[in-house]
């Protein structure tokens, strides 16, 4: 219980810091290109890489690790934990299982997004 209220409470600031940083992107950059999701999730991949470096090096315990990664930079944004899996496994030299995982994630994720879109889209139009 207490390892999910380590996360979850990472998640909420997170989810807070978010929500302001990409609203506060928006106002000064308007444009139809999401600047503001752009931003947050570079500087989540970068924020998680730094944390996974960091605990490697200085054997972080294992509730910051989970409050600052799985919590703070997983509810600021899930890209992040995509593109440090992905990392991992360019590291342990698994480029195949890497390529795959990019692919599938990048054109499945997309599919799954229109997918929902269009199963919401049709059943409103039968009311």
């Amino acid at each position: 219980m207490k390892i999910l209220l380590v996360i979850g409470t990472g998640s909420f600031i997170g989810g807070i810091f978010r929500y302001l940083l990409s609203q506060l992107i928006h106002t000064k950059f308007p444009s139809s290109l999401p600047y503001g999701t752009l931003v947050v999730n570079i500087l989540g991949c970068f924020f998680i890489g730094l944390i996974f470096a960091l605990s490697e090096r200085i054997n972080l315990p294992q509730e910051w690790r989970l409050f600052l990664a799985t919590g703070l930079i997983g509810g600021f944004t899930t890209f992040s934990a995509f593109s440090n899996e992905t990392v991992t496994l360019i590291r342990d030299g698994q480029f195949w299982y890497a390529t795959v995982y990019i692919t599938a994630s990048v054109l499945f994720g997309l599919f799954a997004t229109f997918l929902g879109f269009t199963i919401i889209k049709l059943t409103s139009t039968l009311n």
